[in-house]
Formats: C-alpha cells, structure tokens, sequence
C-alpha cells in the first residue's frame, strides 16, 4: 500500500486511512474535473466514430478502387502509428510539469487535426496528394492521442476520492461512448436530411466540422480547473520527476512488470473495443448486408445503452473491486461472442440484441479503466507508465483490429473471425489478471505502487468517506 503519509483529524480520513478528507477538493470541482476529462475524451473519440461511419464516402474519395474498404480502414489504422510516440513524449511531459497542461494541448492537436479532414481536397481534384494529407492528419490525431487518454484517465484517477474512484471514472468512458455515439448520429441525422446524393458529394465533411466547437468546449473546462491534488502533493514534497527523459529511464527498468501485466490487460480491451465500436459499422453494411441507416442504429441503440450501464458498473467496482469486474467481462466475451456474430448474421433484430449482448459484457472492462491502470504505477510516473504502456499495445492491437478483421474476413469469408480474433484476446487477457493486483479503495498517493486489502473498499467504505467528506465540508 501507499505509504503516504496524512494529516489532519482521523474522523476526517477514510477507510484506509490514506486521504485527508479536508484536503480533497469540493465536491463541486471534482465534478468539473470530471466533466473536463469526460468532455475531452469525447472530442477524441468523436473522431474514431465519425470516421469509422462515414468510412464507405472516405473510401469513395480518397481510395476509389476496388479496396476502398480495406484502404480506408488501413487509414484508419494509420494514427495508430503515431500513438505510441505520442505516449513515450507526452507522458514523461505530463509527469515533470503537471497533467493540466498537456492534457490542453492535446485537445487543441486533435479538435484541429479532425476539423481540417473537412476540408481536405479529394483524390479527384489532387489524385495522390488527398491521401497522403489524410494520412498526416491522421498521425497528428495518433500523436495527440497518444498523451490524451492517459492523461485524462491519470486526471480523472487523481482528483476522485479513493473510495468511489470507479464510479468518477466511469464517466470518462461515458464520454468515450458519448463521443462515438455523437459521431454515428451526427452522421444517422445527416444521411436522413440531406439525402445518399448529397452526403456523397459534400455531406460527409459535417462531421468533422463538428469537432472544432466540441474541442473549444473541453479546453474551456480544462482551463478552469487545478493541478490534480495527487500531483500538486508529489510537487510540494519534491519527490516529481526532475525531466522527462529521467522519468521514462526509472518507468522502463523499475516499472517493467505493471507495465508487461498491463499490457496483457490492454490487449482484449482494444481488440473488443474497436471491433464492435469501430469495425462494426463497415462490417454490418458490407458483410451483412444492412442499410446505412440500419447499421447505424444498431450502433447507435447499441452505445446509448452501454453508456445508461457505465455508472453503475464503476459504483460496483467500488463495491467489489476491479479484478471480479474483469474476470466476469473476460469471461463472458469469451462464451458469447461467436454466439452473438451469428445472431448479427441473421439481420437487423439479430444485429441489434448480438451488438447489444457484446457491448454490456464489455463494460465491465470499460467503466473501470481509469480506475484500474493508472493505479498500476505510483504517481511518480503514473502518467506514462499508462500513457506509454496504453498507447504502444493499443497501436499494435487495437488500431490494427479493423484491418486484421476486413482483411481475414475479405480473404477467406469467414464472417464470425472477428467474434474468434475477440476470443483469443480474451485469453491473453485471463493470463494477465493472473498477476493484477486489487487496487479499489487505495490511495494513489505517493511513490510507491498502489495496493487496497479487502477492507478498503467496499459499501461501508463508500458510506464511511461519504461521511467523512461532510464532516470537514467537502
């Protein structure tokens, strides 16, 4: 456990003893902190959603061929690349001058990035040139990215008292899902209203538009908020990293086992998330052979009630621990994914209960991200043992997924690849919780690495923080 030490009233401190209540912000800021990551973390994936269901137009006028599908996805795939080398520089960074200030350039690089795909010239107007500036805004994306997400799940971790730590961070996923779910129906609304023709021609850059105003609204709300208490306590005991590059020295040798079982933990994450949240689109259309429209509202249905069950599996987490959570989602994936493909195979109301089943056994995983992986590290490289750990295998795994499943499914017509490519992740998942430890309810203070017993959390923990935060005010 932390060895952190604390001040102030024992009636004021919680279960574990590890926070002073009356240091902990009000309620109020946490709940602009979480609103600020949340955001941010929609105007991210915003983007992903966007693309993945407007891929057949990008296909039409940056690829046109006979792989427009395979290319476009292959482009998708493309930020990925730059993802890593996002985390190993933004990472470092966030942990020497604070997790505030990158997480507001980060947001600017990808608001920006995303709103000038809308106003890319296509292949018929510079033949091989569209492309290629699709691509460099694409590794500007990846490279932002790369320091986004972690940053703002190291945020969210940071400002959320110990004890409802899960159910805090839950709602940087809701933003996650939100932004999905805002892309499909940005574009669902526009395909109603404009018509096939128009979104052909020129419809299709609205939603990148929409991401200019979507950005500005994140940095507003970051910019109104503090350093994270966790950081500004390492800060004022001097013990936070000297530079960036001593910082990734003493993550790679002293940290190399959170970071190994991490990545073992990442791996099925992303395989599941981008299969169902960004394949699925061009999946349902052209192997399954839904509408536009229909495939979108399978997503759609799909994401909004995910996001209604996010919360609740963030307070249970609370409740029970992070490692039941995974071990059930893990478990579950694995049983019913083949089962639910063939489901999506016999159409719309198939597609819809499959997509639906898959989508709420993976929250589990989901909700309990930015509780579980930045309470890997200590704090004094918390930022990028996630960022860096998070960024490398989410390139290899999850931003390759799309490609993997068009391009095994295209080559040999096995249509359920995607449920086995899912289940064989789950196994390296099963692996790795093998060796996580449980951290609900321990204090993410400190220098050394996080670790709750089980009287650390639970719903007399909950309530007695609860209790403890009134007492002093918070």
């Amino acid at each position: 456990m932390s060895t952190h030490s604390t001040a102030g009233d024992p009636a004021a401190e919680g279960a574990s003893g590890a926070t002073a209540f009356e240091d902990l912000p009000d309620r109020r800021t946490i709940r602009k902190a979480v609103a600020a990551s949340a955001m941010g973390n929609a105007t991210e994936w915003y983007d992903y959603g966007a693309y993945a269901v407007v891929a057949t137009y990008i296909g039409t006028h940056f690829f046109p061929g006979e792989h427009a599908t395979l290319l476009t996805m292959a482009t998708l795939a493309v930020s990925f690349i730059a993802r890593p080398f996002g985390g190993f520089f933004w990472g470092p960074l966030g942990d020497r001058l604070g997790r505030k200030g990158v997480l507001a350039m980060t947001i600017i690089m990808m608001s920006a990035a995303t709103f000038c795909i809308g106003l890319l010239p296509t292949a018929e107007t510079i033949g091989v040139g569209a492309p290629i500036l699709l691509i460099i805004l694409r590794l500007i994306q990846g490279f932002s990215t790369g320091g986004e997400y972690g940053g703002a799940a190291t945020f969210m971790a940071e400002y959320a008292p110990d004890k409802r730590r899960g159910l805090y961070g839950s709602f940087l996923e809701f933003g996650t899902l939100g932004g999905f779910a805002l892309g499909a129906s940005v574009v669902l609304v526009l395909q109603l209203v404009l018509g096939e023709a128009a979104m052909e021609d020129w419809g299709w850059r609205i939603p990148f538009f929409v991401a200019g105003p979507l950005g500005a609204i994140g940095l507003y709300l970051r910019s109104k908020l503090d350093e994270t208490p966790v950081y500004a306590d390492l800060e004022d005991a001097g013990e936070s990293e000297q530079s960036a590059t001593k910082g990734l020295r003493d993550l790679m040798v002293e940290y190399w086992k959170p970071m190994l079982t991490m990545a073992g933990l990442v791996i099925p994450l992303n395989v599941v998330n981008y299969t169902l949240l960004t394949y699925m689109p061009t999946y349902l259309q052209t192997k399954i052979g839904l509408g536009d429209n229909e495939s979108l509202i399978v997503i759609i249905v799909g994401e909004l009630l995910m996001m209604l069950i996010l919360p609740f599996c963030g307070h249970f987490s609370d409740i029970t621990g992070r490692r039941p959570m995974w071990w059930f989602s893990l478990i579950g994936l694995f049983v019913f994914a083949l089962p639910m493909y063939f489901l999506m195979g016999t159409g719309f109301v198939g597609a819809v209960v499959g997509f639906a089943v898959l989508g709420l056994l993976y929250i589990p995983q989901l909700s309990t991200i930015s509780a579980t992986f930045p309470a890997m590290f200590p704090a004094h490289v918390r930022f990028a043992g996630f960022a860096v750990t998070y960024n490398v295998f989410t390139a290899a795994f999850g931003g390759t997924a799309g490609t993997v499943n068009e391009g095994v499914v295209e080559s040999t017509g096995f249509l359920e690849f995607p449920a086995a490519y899912m289940m064989g992740a789950c196994v390296i998942g099963m692996i790795a919780m093998l060796f996580v430890k449980e951290t609900a309810g321990a204090s993410l203070h400190g220098t050394d690495i996080p670790e709750s017993e089980p009287e650390d959390f639970g719903s007399d923990g909950i309530a007695e923080e609860q209790a403890a935060m009134d007492a002093c005010g918070r």
